[in-house]
């Protein structure tokens, strides 16, 4: 494939249009910049940067239109992805349709207005990266060679991008959105001279959306990633393409508790409820009986948003839940009936002394038994 500026002459003066266009090798436009901008100057060039950014660069140094504001199927380092804007909207990754045709296909990666990352299907999510829970680094990816990429949310403006960045001295590396749907992170490999996959998502056959179904979670601390139920709740089916659900009902008024689920990601569709304390984000839960689960997180040390904190409250179903094996997650809090948790308590008090006693028998018998040889 080439580019090539449009260049229109006149008696008077030279238009430069920045309209690139990319060629197949019979000569058919497979893509197009679209910019329509037309400048009175001469000498425009299309430079390819260090960074794998192509600009359109003016004689006065000045850049009218650059790649990295246009991504494709790929980002490099330093290279921003927008989430979202003062409009709200975003940019979006769309993969190729397959390895050798670069036309659009039914897969496109962005973000929301809650900082999650999503890949959709056409307009079903297939994969999702749970909201900005107040860890700087979003995410933080080391290949077996050694160069680590860093995944930071930076707001500019209002405008809120995610961006790439790279270890000093690493090889070259970028993200990509697969023709199958997978998100990829590769590094360069001088010595096989291609390109090596250490990172992509989904990750396992449970790690896709909702693949548990409701109330059910992909448990990433398996061996072998597992579907499994939330605490008081049982599978509906034998696939869990049905999900869970109670063991026991919820009656609002009559007792129900919290129960806190360690390192997960946190489900979707929540609600998002700004500046609030935890005790606040609590009670947002528990006094509404239609409340499911909570979750929390201070965002005061970031910087990114204007957000001191963040609340999610779920009302109903809770989908895409994950028990995360890279100990990135946080604390969800599930609502059970509060005699869920009295079966629990008495449980352990009834076996804590019968253990105990058991633990006394051994010994006495044990004491015996040296008497008796001795």
């Amino acid at each position: 494939m080439v580019a090539s500026l449009l260049l229109a002459s006149s008696p008077r003066k030279t238009q430069v249009q920045t309209h690139m266009l990319a060629y197949d090798s019979k000569g058919s436009t497979l893509w197009t910049t679209m910019n329509n901008i037309t400048t009175e100057a001469t000498g425009a060039a299309a430079i390819l940067l260090d960074s794998g950014n192509l600009v359109i660069r003016l004689p006065n140094g000045t850049d009218i239109w650059q790649s990295f504001h246009h991504p494709t199927d790929t980002i490099l380092p330093n290279m921003s992805l927008q989430l979202s804007n003062n409009n709200n909207l975003s940019t979006h990754l769309v993969a190729w349709r397959a390895p050798d045709d670069p036309s659009t296909s039914d897969y496109s990666l962005g973000g929301d207005s809650s900082f999650q990352i999503l890949v959709w299907n056409r307009t079903m999510p297939y994969w999702r990266r749970a909201a900005l829970d107040g860890v700087l680094v979003f995410a933080m990816y080391q290949s077996k060679s050694g160069p680590i990429m860093s995944q930071t949310i930076v707001n500019r403006g209002g405008e809120f991008y995610l961006t790439y960045t790279v270890s000093d001295g690493s090889a070259s590396m970028r993200m990509i959105l697969h023709y199958t749907g997978m998100v990829k992170l590769l590094a360069w490999n001088s010595n096989s001279l291609s390109w090596d996959v250490f990172f992509e998502r989904p990750g396992s056959s449970c790690d896709r959306y909702a693949s548990c179904g409701p109330f059910g979670y992909c448990d990433a601390t398996e061996a072998v990633a597992t579907c499994k139920c939330l605490d008081g709740f049982e599978s509906v089916g034998l696939d869990f393409s049905l999900g869970c659900q109670r063991k026991k009902e919820i009656r609002c008024g009559q007792g129900d508790s919290f129960i806190t689920l360690l390192n997960m990601k946190t489900p979707d569709k929540f609600l998002y409820i700004r500046n609030r304390s935890f005790d606040q984000c609590a009670e947002e839960c528990s006094r509404n009986c239609s409340c499911t689960a909570y979750a929390y997180a201070n965002l005061s040390n970031l910087g990114v948003t204007v957000d001191q904190s963040r609340c999610l409250v779920w009302m109903g179903e809770l989908v895409d839940t994950e028990k995360r094996g890279d100990g990135l997650g946080e604390n969800l809090y599930l609502r059970i009936p509060s005699s869920s948790v009295n079966k629990k308590t008495g449980a352990l008090k009834i076996a804590l002394p019968v253990m105990a006693s058991l633990l006394i028998i051994m010994c006495i018998c044990l004491v015996w038994i040296r008497k008796s040889r001795g």
